[in-house]
């Protein structure tokens, strides 16, 4: 009986122990949302996956549907967020990113134009950036927007998916107060 095999890019969010050479993984997925997929013996010296499938990389996998779940099939690298972080405050965003990814994102929830900005988005804040804590909140709002949990209009139209970099431009603490009531609305309201 042979599988479907499926290419798409991803981003690792996670990973941990299934058995004693295989891990599983937590990836999102530019066509697939959210989803956890096992690379069988990857933790073998000799697995040509090993460092392509590190926390925190951007890459082109090919998946497989099996009937006990996803199969990490051929993998693309193309690079680590965190490795390429050029400090600590920038590495701390690009986890807490992903873990926010992880956290939110459920199943199927498909949006290419949500991971191009999350790819983006991972690449401008592992670079040095002045009111880092406020670009990361832009990031955090905007996706919480487009994952139902907020209301566009209730984000200020400049920062209305805006990027790291372009929301440094209108930092203003009026906006700060508003992003973090948003924020914090949504958490209590998601209960997650």
């Amino acid at each position: 009986m042979s599988h479907k095999t499926y290419t798409t890019e991803a981003i690792v969010c996670g990973s941990f122990q299934k058995r004693t050479t295989d891990l599983s993984y937590r990836l999102f997925t530019k066509d697939f949302g959210m989803l956890l997929a096992t690379a069988r013996g990857v933790r073998k010296e000799s697995s040509r996956q090993r460092y392509a499938l590190q926390d925190f990389s951007y890459l082109k996998l090919s998946l497989i549907k099996g009937k006990n779940g996803w199969i990490v099939g051929s993998i693309e690298p193309y690079e680590n967020f965190y490795h390429r972080a050029e400090s600590k405050e920038a590495r701390g965003s690009v986890v807490a990113l992903c873990r926010f990814l992880s956290r939110f994102v459920v199943g199927n929830q498909t949006d290419d134009e949500m991971f191009t900005y999350v790819t983006k988005s991972l690449a401008m804040l592992a670079n040095q950036m002045e009111n880092r804590s406020f670009a990361r909140l832009v990031v955090e709002v905007n996706l919480l927007s487009r994952l139902g949990y907020v209301k566009e209009k209730s984000i200020p139209k400049e920062l209305l998916m805006a990027s790291p970099a372009v929301a440094i431009g209108h930092y203003g603490t009026d906006k700060e107060d508003t992003l973090r009531q948003l924020y914090t609305q949504a958490i209590t309201v998601s209960q997650l």
